[in-house]
């Protein structure tokens, strides 16, 4: 039996399912480039959770103030992958050397959000709802932005989080499925249109309370054991997609399957965590090392595992708020407030450093402790959306923004 897009689509019926597992077409060697629709534009979001320390993951080693404010934890000069003689990137990352240098990969420092919190729950909460400093939202940016996006045939896996929960982001009106992990039958979600998927696709079908599920009668059925009876494990990366060990590797492998898949995903939503140093963080070496080491490899082997679907694929990068400037007395950094984004994609106009560097002399710095923000996130992620994604209705997606134009934007995406 083959699934076609009618069954999986009727209306979206099948969102409320939530299926934590894919097609057997997914095991097919050849489907990369057979199944996915070669048009389809995708846009991913990776969420670093804790305030990534971005004056150690893009490195002024150009400014002096740097070292001057960190003694312990400063990166070496003659360790930096440098990019243009003023930045580089932290040594542990260079697999995002290769990236860059095939302008693939761009960098917007000094970005983050005008709200002065330096709570993480509320900072974090403030970048999902793509509203800082209005608690009162109730839906996501992400969901807001594919909620402007015409699909008449709006699959089911139109948007996917790796996760135990739907994340903040992803809430709204548009029906959005939450999974662990593909070859497991848990799915979390949230939101009106969402739901919590009990253990057996059976128990989920008996127990639905949806008319147009159940008004599919036996076709869908047949689709929703299809999907169970799938094997995931058998799925492999293409070659020199070298996903690392760890939750978020295997989230961005999964991630792959799903949009290699032709599943219809459109928006994609992950996170890491582990970036709250603020005792020994290291430098070439340590806490600092470790993740951006597993953070480039795990978004460079998603790069090349999707292959050519990645000229139609952006990925961006975010983190609630940077560290302070200067080192603490236990060799490790506090919150702080600027940080750096990476935007990659087949769209990006990369190989460039975009947004203005505020300097980090001390009358430079934000309250004379942190790297000042010069490059609003909703900036950044409004080019995403609109020239990526189509939804040009920034003032619904990014409310209260009032350089969300595209006059104002930073011109990184074709």
């Amino acid at each position: 039996m083959s699934i076609t897009r009618r069954v999986f689509l009727k209306n979206g019926a099948l969102a409320i399912v939530g299926t934590s597992v894919v097609p057997s077409f997914l095991t097919r060697a050849v489907y990369a480039a057979e199944t996915a629709a070669p048009g389809a534009k995708r846009l991913i979001v990776l969420f670093q959770r804790g305030a990534a320390d971005g004056l150690n993951i893009v490195v002024p080693h150009g400014e002096q103030a740097y070292y001057n404010m960190r003694p312990s934890i400063a990166i070496p000069r003659q360790s930096v992958l440098d990019l243009d003689g003023f930045f580089g990137l932290h040594p542990s990352m260079s697999a995002f050397k290769p990236l860059w240098d095939q302008k693939h990969l761009a960098i917007v420092h000094a970005a983050g959000s005008p709200d002065n919190t330096r709570s993480h729950f509320d900072a974090q909460d403030y970048m999902e709802s793509g509203t800082p400093g209005v608690k009162s939202t109730e839906d996501g940016w992400l969901n807001r932005a594919i909620a402007g996006v015409k699909e008449p045939e709006a699959s089911p896996f139109r948007a996917v989080a790796m996760g135990g929960a739907l994340p903040r982001t992803l809430a709204g009106s548009v029906p959005a499925v939450a999974m662990s992990d593909i070859r497991a039958f848990a799915v979390g979600g949230r939101g009106p249109k969402a739901s919590v998927a009990s253990n057996t696709f059976e128990a989920m079908y008996e127990q639905s309370v949806d008319s147009v599920l159940h008004g599919t009668g036996n076709e869908t059925f047949e689709a929703v054991k299809m999907l169970r009876s799938a094997d995931p494990e058998k799925y492999s990366p293409a070659v020199g997609a070298n996903y690392p060990n760890g939750r978020f590797g295997d989230s961005l492998r999964q991630v792959a399957q799903l949009v290699k898949a032709n599943l219809g995903v459109e928006v994609a939503f992950a996170d890491i965590g582990g970036w709250d140093h603020h005792v020994n963080e290291g430098n070439v070496q340590g806490q600092i090392a470790n993740l951006t080491r597993e953070f480039s490899q795990s978004i460079a082997a998603l790069w090349t595992d999707l292959g050519d679907l990645a000229e139609n694929t952006v990925v961006v990068t975010m983190s609630e708020f940077g560290r302070t400037a200067r080192e603490n007395g236990n060799r490790g950094t506090d919150h702080g407030h600027a940080n750096v984004m990476f935007v990659l994609g087949g769209p990006v106009k990369g190989g460039r450093m975009y947004g203005r560097w505020p300097g980090l002399q001390p009358e430079q710095l934000y309250e004379g402790r942190d790297l000042a923000v010069t490059t609003d996130f909703r900036q950044v992620l409004s080019e995403s959306v609109a020239n990526h994604l189509g939804n040009k209705n920034l003032a619904k997606v990014f409310p209260g923004f009032d350089k969300s134009t595209p006059k104002d934007f930073l011109k990184y995406l074709g």
